[in-house]
């Protein structure tokens, strides 16, 4: 027998436990090229909105501040004016270069107070512009009228004078109804310059400590933690099986502190299972090898064994049966070992079809009747076990025909199998269907002996869940990965109120979703 002969199986087996958990194959990989850090990391961009939010929250202090300094600053200008206007008042009008003395030190180019119902005029420039083109009235300002007054002061260039009204102040306010100044805007903008200047100032100051310190502490809290978890997970995946990759949690008790707990967990428990993974893998291969040859021999010893039967020993006859049932029992594990470590099952080509043109392939299945000679057309063999179908011809299901086919078949098959030992009369396969909740649920029960409690545990894994002391269990294991394949489940024993006593399964196939659904 010639090594390609050999290779296939034995090739087909390794590359299914590899694909299967797709494990070995990242662990067997030669290690990917490590990303480029990005130019700005985690702790650079935190430095950066760090100093964006101190900025903000600044800009956030800086507007109502610069209504309330240019408030303030008029308001020491009415203030101002009131006192020249008592000055004058109380004094020689006629003094030389008096008025002229407190107009300038008040800044204003007009003052006029207003009291005992009358308004007099106290201090005026020749020279002031006639124009006024803003009035600013304290007295009804509220906050929120001051802010866009503040910022009209600070961005305009209009030429023109600034009227200021305000209530009078001091021991003789009573007497005042209000004070009125004309100023020349420009020094209030000035004042407003240097002010915004100075808050800029101290802003810029103030983000660049805070940002310093906030960065500075998340590198020391966070950052750096990352990044050693993040270097640890590019070290470990290099090379997974090395117990030395694994990392070593510190005595943090945050959220770092746990997730560096969970990665070791994770860690070790993923090292483990790739070591065993290989060595399966390395089992599987000799298997497959032994599998092959043994198979052969298994033959070839079969071949010898038919020849008893002609032998007219009655020695020899009643033994003989029993040697050749053995010898295809284990001639059909071997195939089959063959068979699941070669299959890998495709991705399902589903359409919407009757289900009863499915059921229509159970007449593969040898000792199987149909109850109804239209839903099986075939001559039903002496002690044939009755299948009955409760199948409406309207229920469709969204499948793969040939892979269902085959989940059916093996269903069927293994019912039959199992009511073996039953009167013939007494042996019963049903199958119904039903659809719900868009999805198509079939139900395939038998009046068999069941299953027992061990092959229930490992049901539906290979070589773990057969029912009968010669089956492998990848019958069931085929089953579950062509549903899985479809979206849906199967599940054993599901209905406690079933007629027939054996056992049970439901498959749940949902539809696909439609386009706009």
């Amino acid at each position: 027998m010639d090594d390609a002969t050999i290779a296939e199986p034995t090739r087909g087996l390794v590359q299914d436990g590899i694909s299967r958990d797709g494990i070995l194959q990242g662990a067997a990989a030669a290690p990917a090229a490590r990303p480029r850090r990005p130019v700005v990391g985690l702790s650079g961009r935190l430095l950066v909105l760090t100093i964006a939010f101190v900025m903000l929250a600044e800009v956030l202090i800086y507007v109502p501040s610069v209504a309330n300094f240019q408030r303030s600053w008029l308001s020491d200008r009415l203030a101002a004016a009131q006192i020249a206007a008592l000055v004058l008042d109380a004094g020689d009008a006629d003094m030389p270069g008096l008025q002229e003395k407190l107009l300038a030190g008040v800044g204003a180019e007009l003052v006029a107070v207003r009291g005992g119902g009358t308004r007099r005029l106290l201090a005026v420039d020749v020279t002031m512009p006639p124009e006024v083109v803003r009035t600013v009235d304290l007295r009804t300002q509220s906050p929120l009228e001051a802010i866009p007054a503040a910022f009209a002061t600070l961005v305009g260039r209009d030429p023109g004078m600034m009227r200021v009204v305000g209530d009078g102040t001091g021991p003789n306010a009573a007497e005042i109804d209000f004070v009125e100044i004309v100023i020349d805007p420009a020094p209030l903008r000035e004042a407003l310059f240097g002010f915004s200047r100075n808050i800029l100032i101290l802003s810029l100051i103030i983000s660049g400590i805070t940002a310093g310190l906030v960065y500075l502490s998340l590198q020391a809290v966070i950052v750096r933690p990352v990044r050693r978890l993040s270097a640890n997970l590019e070290r470990f995946s290099e090379e997974p099986e090395d117990a030395s990759r694994i990392i070593a949690p510190s005595r943090r008790t945050d959220e770092i502190g746990t997730a560096e707990r969970a990665l070791e967990r994770t860690e070790r428990a993923l090292a483990e299972e790739l070591r065993t993974k290989r060595r399966l893998a390395e089992l599987g291969l000799g298997v497959a090898k032994i599998n092959h040859d043994l198979r052969n021999m298994l033959a070839s010893a079969q071949l010898i064994s038919d020849r008893l039967a002609d032998v007219e020993d009655p020695t020899v006859q009643r033994i003989a049966p029993r040697l050749i049932g053995t010898l295809q029992r284990a001639i059909d594990f071997s195939e089959a070992t063959l068979a699941y470590g070669r299959a890998v099952e495709p991705a399902p080509s589903r359409r919407v079809l009757p289900l009863v043109e499915i059921l229509a392939d159970l007449h593969a299945v040898p000792g199987l009747a149909a109850a109804d000679a239209q839903a099986l057309p075939r001559p039903a063999g002496e002690g044939a076990a009755r299948l009955e179908l409760d199948v409406a011809p309207d229920v469709t299901i969204d499948a793969d025909r040939e892979q269902l086919a085959r989940v059916l078949v093996n269903l069927a098959r293994n019912a039959v199998q199992a009511m073996v030992r039953l009167p013939a009369e007494e042996r019963v396969l049903r199958i119904s269907a039903r659809r719900a909740d868009g999805a198509c649920i079939v139900e395939v029960c038998d009046s068999g002996p069941g299953l027992p409690a061990k092959a229930r545990e490992h049901l539906f894994e290979p070589f773990k869940g057969a029912a009968r002391a010669s089956g492998t269990g990848l019958g069931l294991a085929i089953c579950a990965e062509i549903v899985r394949l479809h979206g849906g489940r199967i599940v054993h024993d599901v209905d406690p109120a079933r007629t027939l006593p054996g056992a049970a399964f439901r498959i749940e196939i949902p539809d696909r979703p439609r386009d706009g659904a």
